[in-house]
Formats: C-alpha cells, structure tokens, sequence
C-alpha cells in the first residue's frame, strides 16, 4: 500500500485567454454622442483585473469604493458589444453608490468584439455573440462572484444587472443562482429560438426564477414585443414569482440607458437607475 504523502502538488496551470476589454466605447454601435457620460474614479479603486474561471482566466472591469471592504457586489453584465467604456462607466457609478461592480468579459474565449465597428455588427453577431454558451456565461459570474469573495466583497448581499444582451442574462442567471438577492434587467431579449449554445429563453426558465427580478423595458422597442413582455409576465404569475415585475418605458427606444447612443433617453434612463437602486435596496443589497 502506498505511504500517504503530504506533498503538496504544484496548482494546475490555468489557461489566459487573450482577449481584453474593449479600449473606449464600442465602434459597432455607430458614433459616440458628444455628451456621453464619463464618470470619475475619485474615491475608487476601479481597473481592469483578471480572474480566475472554471478552465482558465477571463478579463474584468471592477470598480468597489476604496478602502471599504465589505462593499454589496452587483455583476454586471456587458451588452451586446463587450464590455467597453460605458460598461465599465457603470460600474464606476454604481461604486460610487457604494457597491463592488464587476463586469466579466462574457467573450473571452470567442473573440474581440471591439474590433467589429457598425457596419460588420452582423459579423460580430455570427463570429462571436453566436458561439458564446449560456452554460460558460454562468460560470463565468459565478467565477466574478468567488474573485469578489476573494477581495473581501459581501457576496451573500449579491446582485446582477444587464443590458441588451446582459438583460437577457440577468433573467437565466437569477434562474441559475439561487442564492442571489436580486436583479435588474434592462430591456433584455425574452423569446427567441432555442439553439445549442442558447438552449432556453427567458420565458423558458420563468418557473426556476427565485430571486425577485425588475425587468426595465421599452415601449418603442422593435425587436422585444410587448407580446414578449406579456407572455414573460404571464410566465412569472404562473410560477407564483410576485416578487418579479416589468415596468415598460411607453416613449423610450431599446438602449435607452445607454447614454453615448442616440437611443439614450435622459428621463427614463435617470428613472431607471434609480429604481434598479430601490430595487436592490428593498431586497437586501444595499
């Protein structure tokens, strides 16, 4: 019989993917609005940082007051184009109101979306967004959780919020962690087709939702109906979820929180954050 040993072996070597976060705002969404938001860092320790996933390590933006440990942590989940200046200006605001925000690369591995500017958004959209599984986008805020852990963060007071295609991640992942206290969607797809790498809606998976979710949507949106939004709440009642609620902005346009597109509504969008703020006030994040 072997002799048992307390040889401690050398840790498993973990992969770096080389994708990094996106420098400036995204090209994909067409010219920047002169009067984007750009938020200081005045009292922060924001930066980029790495950290560690289930098979390798991933980029993220992470923003937290400095010198305060113990800071509530809110994922944030990039849109569609990556996680670039406004993502990362996000996470500087929402710090400043006294959260560790931390936005993960969710594309590490498929690509760069920074390089794919408006007219080839339908090549990022293939090449890239396409080939990103939901199952490695949970994963992959679960690792964002265990790296805020790690620097000293409240996890057991979490949140999530997304945007675009982050909104849509923001319903799958509080139907994945049931230990989250609360989450914000803004304006994220709820219907679709399934597909290998996408293989349930938002709609879908209402029934495993436990953490109450506000989803923010918009009135004009052309592609997320207010057919989606109704069957997403019907979804919601059948599985008794009356902590969750949709409020639909009637005169505001899909992104309008994003405030360096001309989709941006300055009057939603301050009324959204602020109730994305209540939101998580009201159910222990705060």
């Amino acid at each position: 019989m072997d002799k048992p040993t307390n040889e401690i072996l050398p840790p498993i070597a973990r992969r770096t993917f080389v994708t990094t976060l996106v420098a400036g705002f995204t090209l994909a969404a067409g010219p920047v609005r002169a009067d984007a938001i750009v938020t200081d860092a005045n009292g922060l320790d924001a930066g980029a940082v790495d950290i560690p996933v289930a098979d390798g390590i991933i980029p993220a933006y992470r923003a937290r007051p400095a010198g305060k440990p113990g800071a509530p942590v809110v994922l944030v989940v990039q849109e569609v184009f990556g996680v670039h200046e406004h993502i990362k200006d996000l996470c500087r605001r929402l710090a400043h109101s006294g959260y560790y925000a931390i936005a993960p690369s969710l594309y590490a591995r498929q690509g760069d979306p920074g390089k794919y500017d408006m007219a080839h958004i339908m090549d990022l959209l293939k090449d890239v967004v396409s080939k990103v599984p939901d199952s490695e986008v949970m994963s992959d805020l679960d690792g964002a959780v265990g790296f805020a852990k790690s620097e000293g963060a409240d996890t057991m007071r979490l949140a999530v919020t997304g945007f675009c295609w982050g909104g849509r991640i923001v319903w799958l992942y509080a139907a994945h962690n049931h230990g989250l206290k609360a989450g914000v969607a803004w304006y994220g797809p709820l219907a679709g087709t399934d597909t290998d790498a996408r293989p349930h809606t938002a709609i879908e998976l209402a029934a495993d939702i436990k953490a109450p979710v506000l989803g923010l949507y918009a009135g004009l949106d052309q592609n997320i109906t207010a057919t989606d939004i109704e069957a997403m709440k019907k979804a919601l009642s059948n599985a008794d979820n009356t902590r969750s609620r949709i409020d639909v902005f009637a005169d505001a346009q899909h992104g309008f929180n994003a405030d360096y597109r001309p989709s941006y509504n300055e009057k939603d969008a301050k009324e959204g954050w602020a109730r994305m703020l209540d939101w998580f006030k009201a159910n222990g994040v705060g």
